[in-house]
């Protein structure tokens, strides 16, 4: 028999019992569509991680106090502005752009009878180009603002809509637990960060010595919550690694680099990280929907033993007119081949439409590569034909004498 004979044949088998032949391949379909759509928020999710980190620099370095080392890892206030100068003067050199210390705290803004809480930096007007910021209202304080404390502060986007509305918040003037504040400026807009529960635009910027002196973490020593390193680009962020490492482990008086009091982690290390558990995750989730297209091909098989028991007088015919043992074997296989195609293609559609819908109702973008929609298709169509192989092989070996006897 000839493929468009084979494909006729399979055609007519298939639309002679549509039911039957839907439910086969609904194991298929939903096993299909589940792959892709796991598949896709998988990808979606690796891209959005990339795309935030790399919004807010992918050459940046984060040093935090505390050693990875367990002698290390509570070692308190191990973190200075002294250091954070030492940093600076290192500015000129060919690794390191820009350098701002930090100390951060939750606090309640107030204006009139609007409160809400956010985090409030204070740092040094470097800040905004480490963070690779920029301001779209006012301006950002100024180093003569930052030595002597002045009681200014610079809101984020979504802060600023928070407590006005639609107005320029400019020149107005804010509580900042109990402080009055200046508002001098609005930052452009980021979105969240790197962390579901960190959003880039509701947190306000303030002068390193206003925030030391009067807000979040006030004391008398210069203690900083972390040091932010922006190097001159991501080809030099090893260097201004080692060089920041080499530079602290000397302010510390620190020999061995494993005793170090201080981490410095790399924004390039947390794109490694996220999408690594990003993509383990999706393995796992992909294998758990797989187990659908397993019971899918094992439903092909079931149904197609059926349907050789219901044409064995059929397949006994065939053969008294000549028709030989492959012959039969491939009309089977194309029929299983052909649910297999209906089943993969219905499971696309349905992943494609969920790639459109399913953002706007789960806030996380879906993804699906060309290559998962093609690997679908095939992984469908190999899988039909592997469970029916056995069907087909038996429809093959029947006897025609034996067939054309059968009621």
């Amino acid at each position: 028999m000839k493929f468009g004979e084979l494909l006729r044949v399979a055609s007519e088998a298939v639309q002679w019992n549509r039911m039957r032949s839907l439910l086969t391949i609904l194991g298929i379909v939903i096993g299909i569509a589940a792959v892709m759509v796991t598949v896709g928020l998988g990808e979606g999710a690796q891209a959005k991680v990339k795309g935030e980190i790399s919004a807010l620099g992918s050459n940046l370095l984060t040093i935090s106090p505390g050693g990875s080392s367990a002698a290390t890892a509570d070692s308190g206030e191990s973190l200075t502005e002294r250091d954070a100068m030492a940093l600076s003067s290192h500015v000129v050199a060919p690794a390191i752009g820009a350098v701002a210390p930090i100390v951060q705290g939750d606090e309640t803004v107030t204006f009139g009878a609007t409160s809400t809480s956010m985090i409030v930096y204070g740092s040094t007007p470097s800040w905004l180009q480490v963070r690779s910021r920029s301001v779209v209202s006012g301006e950002f304080f100024s180093s003569a603002q930052e030595t002597k404390g002045a009681n200014v502060i610079v809101l984020g986007s979504e802060a600023a809509s928070e407590l006005f509305g639609g107005r320029d918040p400019v020149g107005e003037t804010v509580t900042v637990g109990s402080t009055p504040m200046t508002v001098i400026g609005v930052l452009n807009s980021v979105g969240s960060g790197t962390s579901p529960t960190t959003n880039e635009d509701d947190l306000a910027v303030v002068p390193l010595t206003t925030a030391q002196n009067s807000l979040v973490g006030a004391s008398s020593n210069d203690a900083v919550d972390s040091i932010l390193i922006k190097a001159t680009s991501s080809t030099t962020l090893s260097a201004a690694y080692q060089e920041a490492d080499n530079e602290l482990l000397m302010l510390h008086n620190i020999s061995e680099p494993a005793d170090a009091n201080f981490t410095i982690t790399s924004e390039q290390s947390l794109v490694s990280t996220a999408t690594s558990v990003s993509s383990t995750l999706t393995a796992l989730l992909a294998g758990i929907a797989g187990v659908s297209l397993l019971v899918g091909g094992i439903g092909v098989m079931n149904i197609m033993l059926v349907s050789v028991n219901e044409r064995t007088r059929e397949i006994g015919l065939r053969k008294a007119l000549g028709a030989r043992p492959r012959d039969i074997r491939l009309q089977f296989l194309t029929e299983a081949l052909l649910l297999g195609i209906l089943g993969g293609a219905i499971g696309v559609g349905i992943a494609l439409i969920a790639q459109h819908v399913l953002p706007s109702l789960i806030s996380d973008p879906i993804s699906i590569p060309a290559w998962v929609t093609a690997g679908a298709i095939g992984i469908s169509m190999l899988l039909s034909v592997v469970f029916g192989v056995y069907p087909a092989t038996r429809a093959a070996q029947l006897s025609p004498i034996e067939a054309l006897r059968t009621e």
